[in-house]
């Protein structure tokens, strides 16, 4: 790209974290614009990465305008979606670590049956959008011919739908060969409004229930704990913004991570589970920010480091999954598929949230950040903070995420396996 007459030039990796800021500060700039009272927030920069990869970087720009698409290395888009995932869950964790285990013990068993019931609902509303297809609608698309592409094509929308990575990479692996591309396709399809249709739902609730805020808030503030107190009490920091300690989580964060647990009698070399690395490090850091230190040495980084982190990590992630969500967008686009995955979306959002409120009795706020964690929505999690004006909602979104984790990958390989 050349600046000012060719003066300037950027390319290669300077072209594409020019591209990368240049989404930040339009995508700010959209998520700022509120219509009675909801504003897309950080959502905004997800909706103005997929229009850029969907504008510039597809077939689009070739066929409107006979250019030639901005290409970048795929391993920067993951190398950002990787990076800004691991900052974000490791901050969500150390933040709410100090509370989550008190939490989790007043509400244990409403988090995992929670959990369960969003997942078991999206796995239904899939079998479902199966019916529909064979039996009254069709397959809907020329490439899929029989009822293993479609099942596959589900699956990817259900991971899309739920934004679940792990549901995506254990769908791929279960189905056949020749399946795993409709599986990323309906990933892709059902993704935007995966992330869209949440971010909207846990603004859109507290209005329509004209929720008093502050009550709500008070409602899920934990008292201060003797252990809270001791933290207070450590005066050994290896740094003062806390990056050695948050480093060390990261480390082993991923490591935890990259654990697998086979699930067939193949043993690693057949379908296995993993916490990957945003459960990885979500769990070591809600750990090491429960118990914040050894006696004077504090393991907990400064709160400017984890808000900062926070936000940083959320939209570098939104532009890593953006910006090829838009590509493939573009060229697997079908209308039928992109309902399906509203479905899948709004099913176990509103069953979720109904049977927290009614029969689970939750309060507001963790009712909207269980369904966040059962949902496994990341950005949904950060946009709720800003409309709840507290962290301590991201206690909630700890219990329920690790239930829906693992719930969502069996429901997604039990779809497959039963067709």
């Amino acid at each position: 790209m050349s600046l000012f007459g060719g003066v300037i030039s950027i390319t290669g990796v300077s072209f594409f974290l020019f591209c990368v800021f240049a989404i930040l500060v339009v995508g700010y700039a959209l998520g700022r614009i509120t219509i009675k009272g909801v504003s897309l927030g950080d959502a905004g920069v997800f909706i103005v990465a997929l229009l850029f990869g969907a504008l510039f970087c597809s077939s689009f720009v070739t066929d409107a305008f006979g250019a030639e698409p901005v290409v970048f290395d795929a391993k920067w888009m993951e190398l950002i979606e990787s990076f800004g995932l691991v900052l974000f869950v490791t901050s969500v964790g150390f933040i709410a670590g100090p509370k989550f285990f008190a939490n989790m013990k007043k509400n244990f068993k409403s988090y995992v049956l929670l959990g369960l019931i969003i997942i078991v609902a999206g796995g239904l509303s899939a079998l479902g959008c199966i019916a529909l297809g064979k039996y009254v609608f069709g397959f809907g698309a020329d490439t899929i011919t029989d009822i293993d592409g479609f099942v596959a094509m589900i699956v990817g929308l259900l991971s899309g739908s739920l934004t679940s990575t792990p549901a995506f990479s254990a769908a791929k692996a279960t189905v056949a060969p020749e399946y795993q591309s409709l599986v990323s396709v309906g990933h892709g399809i059902a993704y935007i409004f995966g992330v869209v249709g949440v971010v909207l739902f846990v603004q859109l609730i507290p209005k329509l229930s004209k929720a008093d805020m502050e009550r709500e808030r008070a409602l899920i503030a934990v008292k201060e704990t003797e252990t809270a107190k001791k933290k207070k009490e450590r005066t050994f920091h290896f740094d003062h913004m806390g990056l050695c300690v948050f480093s060390l989580a990261a480390i082993l964060g991923t490591v935890v991570g990259k654990i697998k647990i086979p699930m067939s009698s193949q043993g690693l070399d057949g379908t296995c589970f993993s916490l990957t690395t945003t459960g990885g490090c979500l769990l070591v850091s809600l750990l090491i920010g429960h118990f914040g230190g050894v006696g004077k040495v504090s393991l907990m980084p400064a709160e400017t480091t984890l808000k900062l982190f926070r936000e940083l990590g959320l939209v570098l992630f939104l532009v890593g999954a953006g910006i090829p969500g838009g590509m493939d967008f573009v060229a697997n686009f079908n209308a039928m598929y992109f309902v399906y995955g509203i479905i899948m979306t709004i099913i176990p959002m509103v069953l979720g949230y109904l049977f927290a409120k009614y029969v689970l009795k939750l309060n507001l706020l963790n009712n909207l950040g269980s369904i966040t964690g059962g949902m496994t929505s990341t950005p949904a999690l950060g946009t709720l903070i800003g409309v709840a004006g507290t962290e301590d909602v991201a206690a909630a979104y700890a219990a329920t995420y690790p239930i829906a984790l693992i719930s969502v990958v069996l429901v997604s390989q039990f779809l497959i396996l039963v067709f």
